[in-house]
């Protein structure tokens, strides 16, 4: 069976890190290329099935993602985009993120950097599940964390929620 990837907050060019067969990505931009959709998820769903994707990806995106927003109502988007991420996840599929943390300074020199963590936040959150009282829906085990620079680079694994 063919591997599938999505690339989150991909822009024109989508990253491929486990050389999944069929890429997909998302963005927000008008410039889209081909395979690449328009969705803003900070406020929209991912639009594709359940169970579609092996692996997601977000490279310097989870950063631009508000945790909470008052559009009218309070929304946790962070944890909503977190709970999509693991909806469109196959079991023991794997997310990828790559984003610049707490305390580098590169976490907080973009203005659109609204979600600032540090290399406890995906553990704590959605490893411990810390979230569950904001909403996640989910269950992920910690593949690998390392600094690459600024940046923390993060492996979950998509497990059967219990």
């Amino acid at each position: 069976m063919r591997k599938k990837t999505l690339d989150l907050g991909c822009g024109p060019a989508i990253k491929n890190p486990f050389g999944a067969e069929d890429t997909y990505g998302i963005d927000s931009r008008e410039d889209l290329g081909q395979g690449v959709y328009r969705a803003d998820l900070a406020v929209e769903g991912i639009p594709f099935p359940d169970n579609h994707f092996d692996f997601v990806t977000a490279f310097d995106f989870l950063e631009h993602v508000p945790r909470l927003t008052y559009a009218p109502d309070r929304r946790y988007c962070f944890i909503e985009l977190m709970n999509e991420v693991y909806r469109v996840l196959k079991l023991d599929g794997l997310f990828l993120s790559f984003t610049p943390m707490f305390p580098h300074a590169q976490a907080f020199w973009d203005p659109t950097h609204v979600n600032i963590m540090t290399e406890h936040t995906l553990l704590a959150y959605f490893v411990q599940n810390w979230a569950r009282d904001y909403g996640w829906k989910g269950a992920f085990s910690l593949q690998s964390q390392r600094w690459v620079g600024p940046h923390l680079e993060v492996v979950l694994k998509k497990e059967v929620l219990k």
